[in-house]
């Protein structure tokens, strides 16, 4: 069993939770696979006084027969409830028989998958917290899904019964890379860091699926075993992750196939008319369960108008996409040849590129910027983009300093060219002519094994990171 890794805020807002003086309804979010049931777990460990767990499209005789036996255990005498007030009813009975001076647990898991269809799970709940845990200041229910549409819609922006009423929300992310790292050293995982990015590249930081990583693996071994062998863990993963999280899962996975084509974003407006879903209402709730639950990101452009880019930031579906669902499966050690294609490096450059545009904040420290106020966003200036007049992180900061990064995935350390740095210089100055700023503007590269120290680096980049 992994340890917990990371997760600091998160572990912090469930102990609040325990100390508070008052009773806490905290709810936990995110996309199938990252690690809520397994957070609330061992933050809460030995804690919980009962732990419901819904099954996918059980009925409601059985979710209310599982609800029985875990009550059971507790309370020998408690009945058979015949519906959810009743089991809700039940359940208060055996918390006024708990003595503790401490606070009491309920963690109801995959909590979507109890509202049937017909169950009034959702209003017996709500009924439970209004009237009866509210009253209270030593209870903690904590209620965790990995459906996205419900707990979104349901849950976190309702207006009837529960609105206002939750005290705490963790949306839980995928690792970032240092939590990866630091996750493959408590597997005995050892892998360089440019190994580790390229894993990141295929697998994101879903914790789950770094679990499949086994000591002792390269990368292409554990690639081909995981992706493009016939049994391969994460060969159907992508299907059943959309299946799994969203109603009208088709909507989702159209976004997300077209966000795969067109990589450096489309606005709203061009994934109506390329998706052809039928309504702009339709649209806005379907690219907002994406974005809360990780698979896209909302990218504002520098200048500031209200074309905001949406961008595929999901590691797995980007890789699913370009390379295992293309792929017929074989245990010929097929990565090590598609990755000699020119294809992977174009591709690769694309991937590190969104890598470094989620870590950003990680980028301002390294720059040592983390007390300066700033925003950041992508710029395209369309005069120029013949020119390659694009940049895709523009970091703007309040010391009188703007920082155009350039980004490069590359196996050894990068050289500038004589081209090159014509091309940056290009930039450079598209940019200055076309915001008109008077700020200064410093090149800043971030490569995985640093840049060649030659001329153009010495007259050109102000700030170079790994």
């Amino acid at each position: 069993m992994p340890e917990l890794t990371g997760r600091k805020t998160e572990k912090q807002i469930l102990l609040n939770a325990l100390h508070s003086k008052r009773s806490e309804l905290v709810v936990v979010y995110g996309r199938r696979r990252i690690g809520k049931t397994f957070l609330v777990r061992e933050v809460y460990k030995n804690k919980i006084n009962i732990e419901l767990i819904g099954v996918r499209k059980a009925s409601l005789k059985d979710q209310l027969k599982n609800f029985h036996l875990k009550l059971s255990v507790k309370d020998k005498n408690v009945p058979m409830p015949l519906d959810w007030q009743e089991a809700f009813h039940y359940l208060e009975h055996y918390l006024n028989k708990v003595k503790s001076n401490k606070k009491k647990i309920i963690f109801i898991d995959e909590f979507p998958w109890l509202d049937t269809r017909k169950s009034k799970f959702l209003p017996a709940f709500e009924y439970f917290w209004n009237s009866y845990v509210s009253s209270k200041d030593d209870i903690v229910v904590v209620i965790c899904g990995s459906a996205a549409s419900y707990m979104i819609q349901k849950i976190i922006n309702d207006r009837g019964g529960l609105h206002n009423r939750i005290t705490e929300k963790i949306r839980l992310s995928p690792f970032n890379l240092f939590e990866t790292e630091n996750f493959f050293k408590s597997q005995k995982v050892k892998l360089t860091r440019f190994d580790i990015v390229q894993v990141y590249m295929a697998l994101g930081g879903i914790p789950f699926y770094l679990e499949k990583v086994l000591p002792g693996e390269s990368v292409p071994q554990m690639l081909d075993r995981l992706c493009f062998s016939t049994n391969g863990f994460l060969r159907t993963e992508f299907s059943n992750v959309f299946t799994a999280l969203f109603d009208q899962h088709d909507n989702h996975e159209k976004i997300i196939r077209q966000l795969a084509i067109v990589k450096k974003g489309l606005t709203r407006k061009e994934i109506l008319k390329k998706s052809k879903t039928n309504t702009g209402g339709r649209l806005t709730k379907t690219l907002k369960e994406l974005e809360e639950s990780g698979f896209i990101e909302k990218y504002s452009p520098y200048s500031g108008k209200k074309n905001s880019l949406y961008r595929l930031s999901d590691e797995y579906s980007m890789f699913y996409l370009k390379y295992i669902e293309n792929t017929k499966p074989s245990n010929a050690g097929i990565w090590m040849k598609l990755q000699a294609q020119q294809s992977y490096k174009i591709w690769s450059g694309f991937t590190f590129e969104t890598i470094c545009i989620k870590h950003v904040e990680q980028i301002k420290e390294a720059l040592k910027i983390t007390g300066i106020e700033t925003k950041h966003g992508s710029w395209l200036d369309k005069k120029s983009s013949k020119q390659g007049a694009q940049i895709d992180l523009i970091i703007d900061r309040s010391d009188n300093v703007i920082n155009l990064c350039e980004m490069k995935f590359y196996n050894t350390t990068y050289t500038i060219d004589k081209k090159y740095a014509n091309e940056i210089v290009n930039k450079q100055n598209a940019f200055i002519n076309s915001s008109k700023t008077q700020k200064s503007v410093f090149i800043t590269f971030i490569t995985s094994y640093g840049l060649k120290n030659n001329k153009y680096k010495q007259q050109y980049v102000q700030n170079e990171l790994t």
